[in-house]
């Protein structure tokens, strides 16, 4: 999927990104459940598959002191240009989730994944969960937005429970929600996307 993402970035074409946007309510309550359990400031928080640092430039507005990281340059580099722009003291990494341990993102307490891993093979997924493992805080949590496991041209194949499950060995599955799909354009609706949280064991 990396290079489809790629290509996209490139020429502009992200509508996960204005779907993001459109149902920014849902996803302000589920950080607000993180933060109710935390003390500010937050700590640590990693955005997994960042992008262009939407998602980002949010957990920075709200306190956490946050990581960015994406295996597509151009999406990096937008990314940063955002927080120039911004204000905003956000450190985005070109890099892989799959290779946390060489990332150098230190200790950390919350992890967001708006749609990287349900796109990775298996052999990635179960590197990611151990890379996300090993800089993981005691109690640390993951919030991670999948489509519905299935075959789709151009799309990310999905994750269902159990292959979260299964790439996170040592975390329990907290909670999942269908999410809400205001402003998808209807193939992403059909993807039936849900949010998981995790939490470390």
């Amino acid at each position: 999927m990396s290079t489809g993402y790629a290509i996209a970035y490139r020429l502009g074409i992200t509508p996960w990104e204005r779907a993001g946007r459109e149902a920014a309510g849902q996803f302000t309550g589920l950080l607000s459940r993180e933060e109710a359990e935390r003390t500010p400031p937050y700590g640590r928080a990693l955005d997994l598959g960042c992008g262009t640092g939407v998602h980002s430039l949010e957990l920075a507005r709200r306190g956490w002191v946050v990581t960015g990281i994406d295996a597509v340059g151009a999406a990096v580099r937008q990314a940063r240009a955002r927080a120039v722009e911004q204000g905003a003291d956000v450190r985005f990494l070109e890099g892989d989730v799959t290779a946390l341990r060489r990332a150098d993102v230190g200790e950390v307490g919350f992890f967001l994944d708006v749609g990287c891993f349900h796109g990775l093979t298996d052999s990635q997924r179960a590197a990611m969960g151990d890379g996300v493992t090993a800089v993981a805080a005691p109690g640390a949590t993951l919030l991670l937005l999948a489509f519905r496991p299935g075959r789709r041209q151009l799309l990310p194949r999905g994750a269902g429970r159990g292959d979260i499950e299964t790439a996170f060995p040592g975390w329990t599955l907290a909670d999942e929600v269908l999410a809400d799909v205001t402003g998808m354009p209807g193939p992403l609706r059909r993807t039936a996307p849900r949010w998981y949280r995790l939490r470390r064991a």
